[in-house]
């Protein structure tokens, strides 16, 4: 199921759980593309800012599964996603659930859910658009972000 782990990573990507990680302390002066952040200063990093970042990503804003499926740039598809590093153990390129000794130890079941949760919606369901209604990915600001135009769509159980 190539696809739907593609759609998967790709809904982290373009809507991450949570767009900000927890506040982190710097440990020693350091120097950051031009910028000098002293020790004991306090960084905030917004995670949808590099899921979003075109210099990473080939027309961010887009929802597109299949850049998952081609992740080596060689025309081979048969990955099935697997080898995109989700943890940022070998490159960052989005951590919807943080990176390093700090990843969230629950994101292996979290993957297992979404992708169970996903495939079952598709299963059990026919979708049809509302008429009139355009797909809007913008965001908004509430007590997390959240869609500012959620998608509207008809669901009827298929029949068996």
């Amino acid at each position: 199921m190539p696809y739907l782990k593609a759609v998967v990573l790709e809904g982290l990507r373009r809507h991450p759980p949570g767009h900000f990680v927890l506040p982190h302390s710097v440990t020693e002066d350091v120097s950051f593309e031009g910028y000098d952040i002293p020790k004991n200063a306090t960084v905030n990093f917004i995670v949808s800012e590099l899921n979003w970042n075109p210099k990473i990503w080939e027309n961010p804003m887009e929802f597109k599964p299949e850049r998952f499926l081609d992740i080596n740039g060689d025309g081979d598809h048969g990955d099935e996603g697997e080898a995109f590093d989700i943890t940022g153990s070998r490159e960052i390129k989005m951590m919807p659930f943080g990176a390093g000794r700090r990843i969230c130890p629950g994101y292996g079941l979290a993957m297992l859910h979404l992708e169970y949760f996903v495939a079952n919606l598709v299963w059990n369901f026919d979708w049809k658009a509302v008429e009139g209604d355009e797909v809007d990915l913008s965001e908004k600001l509430e007590f997390t972000v959240v869609m500012k135009n959620p998608l509207q769509a008809h669901l009827s159980p298929r029949l068996k």
